[in-house]
């Protein structure tokens, strides 16, 4: 099995939800983004969620954003994202890492030399926010060959009809966004988590996360009794937006906080 599958597999078999960790590459900026992402690492989290920072990403709530507009002044860039997982493969050999990016940054490198890049460096999966399945047929191509597995997101207003769509074309997971929207912290989730679920499972065996606004341990624990995995973001983003002024101390903070929602993930 792929490092994923056996991230799903390893979190099922100790009944409960994998924990996906999302932090944008470079923020603040190279080294405190190394520090924070080993913090993670040791908190237990199952699959690191890399954002690529880019000057215009549409799906990014203001937290995401400005992680971005601060790792982007810092000097990040593809080839520096790349390096930052080459530097974190050591450290965590078994560790999925997904990028979560958008088609541009993809298409400007061309696609199969990115995907060729991506692989090289240490990279699992592509969740390429803007790209829809159906004008994907190159990337789907290129990822297959380069054996890198692609995610989907599914929102909840995705019709039947798409949602076999996205399912045919997904390799790794399903994502589901909680919420229409963009990303960031919210106070409650939808009620309805099960039942949308269970209508992407009907389609599917691949693994179905549940992420956008899930920034509590009670969040955590409701999204794990519905779905095969949890995605929190914005919430340990804004660790690092809270120690700017204090990096040698951001590393221990954010790990305490994500160790705490982790703790939230068992469904039995």
């Amino acid at each position: 099995m792929d490092r994923i599958a056996q991230a799903f597999a390893r979190a099922r078999a100790e009944k409960r939800a994998a924990f996906i960790a999302y932090l944008c590459a470079g923020d603040p900026d190279f080294d405190t983004s190394l520090a924070a992402c080993r913090a993670l690492i040791e908190a237990g989290i199952d699959v690191l969620e890399l954002g690529v920072p880019f000057s215009d990403p549409l799906a990014d709530g203001l937290t995401n954003q400005l992680a971005a507009q601060r790792a982007l002044a810092s000097g990040m860039t593809s080839a520096r994202v790349f390096e930052l997982v080459r530097r974190l493969r050591p450290l965590a050999p078994a560790l999925p890492i997904v990028f979560y990016t958008y088609y541009n940054l993809v298409f400007t490198h061309g696609v199969e030399g990115y995907v060729r890049q991506a692989q090289a460096a240490g990279v699992d999966g592509l969740l390429t926010l803007d790209l829809p399945p159906e004008e994907a047929g190159e990337m789907l191509a290129a990822c297959r060959a380069g054996e890198l597995r692609t995610i989907f997101i599914v929102a909840p207003t995705t019709s039947e009809e798409r949602l076999q769509v996205i399912c045919r074309a997904a390799t790794g997971f399903i994502y589901y966004v909680s919420r229409e929207g963009v990303t960031g912290v919210r106070g409650e989730m939808a009620c309805d988590l099960p039942q949308s679920v269970a209508r992407i499972k009907r389609h599917t065996a691949l693994p179905v996360v549940v992420g956008f606004g899930v920034s509590t341990r009670a969040h955590v624990r409701q999204v794990a009794q519905a779905a095969d995995g949890v995605v929190v973001g914005s919430a340990l983003v804004n660790v690092i937006r809270d120690n700017l002024d204090n990096r040698p101390a951001l590393p221990a903070r954010l790990r305490a906080v994500a160790a705490e929602l982790v703790a939230g993930t068992p469904c039995g």
